[in-house]
């Protein structure tokens, strides 16, 4: 590896850390630190961000089976995210990559940067099946280098009960205005109006850029007017008592929590809340979040890529397309997206998960008009752009700043 591919990876290092400090949704807990290659051809390892999945799990059997189809032994190492994304660049470094990467998709574009992955076309991963707003954050320069293995994002939960109290028909929610009414209307009936998570890590921009890209702003102008009228939402709601200050320390799960005491009539919050929802003791439904003037604005997508990292062993590359387009499959891809809560990166996937479990149509609909947050090509810029945007989102919740001032501010950092 030459000196500058080394000064790419060493970058790459520090970048990754940012990305995953807020880590959204993914796998937790700490995995096995083995990062020994293939022990010889007939071994091919796979690396994944589900420690939470042990050696007897579905998961674990499914990459098995993969293996055996593919006539070779799979060895599996499971990391948490951020780990995972340091531990492949340091063995893109000494030449020792796993063969099959499933990783966190904001991390797909450093890696990429990085010269640690191959492209789609090189690997010959099909991805026409796609949804392209999902494939989008997987693409660098115009080179896709993996496919998705599923997707979540944010929407609202609203409590039923709560509104027929305050006499809202959800149907009447549909853009920012009607939003507002119904808080309105809420507080006025001695409820709480909505909760979501404004924290100043990654999660707050998380959480922030449905209302900033349902504006109609984009992340390499924080402060056009659109995003100015985000924020100004948000602050608004804080001002007149329709969001408690408590957002601007909330994570998404004490933000849940806020939700779960039954007196929220929304909450923001994702895919991966379904079995706490359930468990909420009373009658919920789903919201795709609206945007500025209608329409279901995108909201941010989290989940894995599945990615083959580069090998000088070309002759690998053969079956590690195997292993991941057995994992892919669609059958695999429903067993998979159901066990971890996703939704499927394709429509006939999608359209098999909303036939087996209705409550996931809302779902499917916002993670269709969802976005990645390295889409528009801004790959490693995404960081540095996102810490901005959450510091400016702190400074005009707080009252440090106006949000206009706040996205002044952070336009000029960002730059």
């Amino acid at each position: 590896m030459n000196t500058s591919a080394r000064r790419r990876l060493t970058a790459a290092v520090l970048t990754v850390v940012t990305v995953t400090a807020g880590a959204t949704a993914c796998g937790s807990g700490s995995g096995s630190t083995d990062t020994k290659g293939a022990a010889s051809s007939g071994t091919y390892t796979i690396w994944d961000p589900y420690p939470q999945f042990d050696k007897g799990s579905a998961w674990a059997k499914l990459l098995d089976d993969c293996g055996t189809k593919a006539g070779v032994k799979v060895k599996r190492t499971a990391f948490d995210t951020s780990d995972l994304s340091n531990k492949a660049l340091l063995a893109a470094q000494q030449d020792n990559s796993a063969d099959v990467l499933i990783v966190d998709n904001p991390v797909v574009s450093t890696l990429a940067e990085a010269g640690v992955l191959t492209t789609t076309d090189e690997n010959k991963l099909d991805t026409s099946q796609v949804d392209s707003n999902l494939l989008a954050a997987g693409q660098s320069q115009g080179k896709t280098y993996g496919m998705p293995i599923g997707a979540n994002t944010l929407a609202l939960y609203y409590n039923k009960e709560v509104l027929k109290k305050a006499g809202v028909d959800i149907a009447s929610v549909k853009d920012w205005k009607s939003l507002t009414a119904a808080l309105a209307k809420v507080k006025k009936a001695g409820k709480k109006g909505i909760t979501f998570s404004a924290i100043g890590t990654e999660e707050g921009s998380f959480q922030f850029l449905p209302w900033f890209w349902g504006s109609g702003a984009d992340l390499v102008h924080l402060d056009s007017p659109e995003a100015v009228s985000a924020l100004s939402l948000w602050k608004g709601w804080l001002d007149k008592g329709y969001a408690p200050n408590s957002v601007i320390n909330n994570t998404q799960t004490t933000s849940w929590q806020e939700f779960a005491s039954g007196d929220y009539a929304f909450a923001e919050n994702g895919t991966w809340q379904l079995a706490n929802a359930e468990k909420a003791g009373f009658d919920y439904g789903v919201l795709p979040i609206p945007g500025i003037n209608g329409g279901n604005a995108a909201a941010p997508t989290g989940g894995e890529f599945v990615t083959l990292p580069v090998q000088s062993d070309t002759g690998r590359y053969a079956t590690s397309q195997k292993l991941a387009t057995c994992l892919t499959s669609t059958q695999n891809l429903f067993d998979t997206d159901t066990t971890l809560s996703y939704v499927a990166p394709t429509a006939d996937v999608q359209d098999k998960q909303i036939a087996a479990n209705p409550q996931l149509e809302p779902w499917v609909h916002a993670v269709r008009a969802a976005k990645g947050r390295t889409s528009d090509d801004l790959g490693t810029h995404y960081p540095k752009i996102s810490e901005q945007l959450w510091k400016a989102v702190q400074s005009a919740l707080s009252g440090a700043g106006s949000p206009k001032d706040a996205l002044a501010k952070a336009q000029s950092a960002a730059q």
